[in-house]
């Protein structure tokens, strides 16, 4: 009988390899891909999950184009990250590949000020938004790049005379020279993290932030699920914004505030996976590997509703991500993570960084050096066994190397 010849997996282009990148990365490796990672950092613990590496930037659009074209990729993701997002939506777009999103769609998500137009437009609960020279600024506000991530090129500003130095620090992280100006929400910060199909919203975890400052035993982050507040009028919100944006396909991860009288505002929507392992805290808490999702839809594989609705894990009613942090200097070695990982309901710990890596002040996110994601019969039971677990890691570390 003649052999009919194998068919070549598909490649899929991941934009970024580090920490934010692993789950991803862990879905696609176990599948029958041909995985090429891009990161600019040569040493990114990503890597050692993909088939190829790349050491390019993911925000490089000119090159991963260049890159995919040589490839000849099925697919092109940024599982974390936002920039990324409108990269692989543009070069998808021009390569004629299937992706979730589109590229203005991805101009929205990635871009604040035009983000913020749009949830406006909708309707959506938002803080109010100023121009840098409106005397009419409030304060406290914040002050923000519109074109970064995470604390890059943000401030919060309680006093006028600070002003003007937050507005020319994020004007020197925009990309493109902006600055966004908004009221302060104070209050609670939840996270939505969804799916959707042609349209349809399926929210899969609302987690609530917290910060721990300074940090408690190396822990500066956590993402805890259930939330402890009501989360109806949250998701509606989220649901809301995400239509406005246009995500009708593929992961969104929303940042919600609850300001006063219990009003959610939308923070931001990203048209993506989270880059705080929320997808791996969605597995372990309602069953639901958003990761895979994720690695199908930019595949442009068919993807449906069914087998994607959260459901009750036996013995799961509570979920925690806690960030792990180490103390300045240089590290020299990690011990203690065998030992966590065998504690009750420790899903996982992860430490990110190898031997000789300089750790800056504590609480930036690029100096992170690990995280712990546990479970437990409800949500207290879970945070107790991830700090638990947090406190046997320890980072070994030369505060004054040579």
């Amino acid at each position: 009988m003649a052999e009919h010849p194998r068919t070549a997996p598909a490649r899929l282009l991941v934009l970024g390899a580090g920490a934010a990148q692993l789950g991803l990365l862990e879905a696609a490796a176990a599948r029958d891909l041909d995985v090429i990672a891009a990161d600019r950092n040569p040493s990114a613990a990503g890597f050692a999950l993909a088939t190829e590496r790349a050491v390019i930037s993911s925000e490089d659009e000119a090159g991963i184009e260049r890159l995919a074209r040589a490839r000849n990729v099925q697919g092109l993701i940024s599982p974390g990250a936002d920039w990324p997002v409108g990269v692989a939506a543009r070069v998808s777009e021009r390569l004629g590949l299937p992706h979730p999103i589109s590229g203005a769609t991805a101009v929205l998500a990635t871009t604040k000020t035009r983000q913020r137009e749009r949830l406006a437009a909708a309707g959506v609960p938002q803080p109010r938004v100023f121009s840098a020279s409106d005397p009419a600024v409030p304060f406290p506000c914040v002050v923000k790049a519109p074109d970064r991530q995470g604390q890059r090129g943000l401030t919060l500003v309680r006093r006028p005379e600070d002003f003007a130095a937050a507005v020319a620090a994020a004007v020197a992280e925009a990309r493109n020279g902006g600055v966004l100006v908004e009221e302060l929400i104070e209050g609670p910060e939840l996270t939505v993290n969804a799916v959707s199909f042609d349209g349809r919203f399926v929210p899969l975890t609302v987690t609530d932030r917290l910060l721990a400052e300074p940090p408690a035993f190396g822990v500066a982050l956590a993402h805890e699920w259930p939330s402890a507040h009501p989360v109806d009028e949250v998701v509606e919100a989220a649901a809301a914004a995400v239509a406005a944006v246009g995500i009708e396909n593929g992961p969104s991860y929303t940042q919600i505030r609850i300001g006063p009288a219990g009003r959610p505002y939308v923070m931001e929507v990203a048209a993506r996976l989270g880059g705080g392992h929320d997808a791996e805290l969605c597995r372990a808490a309602v069953g639901v590997d958003l990761n895979d999702l994720a690695v199908s839809s930019a595949l442009g594989e068919p993807i449906s509703p069914r087998g994607s609705e959260p459901q009750a894990l036996p013995g799961v009613g509570g979920a925690c991500i806690l960030f792990l942090v180490a103390p300045e200097g240089v590290l020299r070695s990690t011990e203690g993570v065998e030992e966590a990982e065998a504690l009750d309901g420790i899903v996982w710990v992860r430490t990110y960084r190898q031997p000789g890596w300089r750790f800056g002040p504590l609480l930036r996110g690029a100096d992170r050096a690990g995280a712990v994601l546990a479970t437990g019969a409800d949500r207290a039971e879970a945070v107790f066994r991830a700090r638990r677990a947090a406190e046997a890691v320890r980072f070994c570390v030369d505060a004054n190397p040579s």
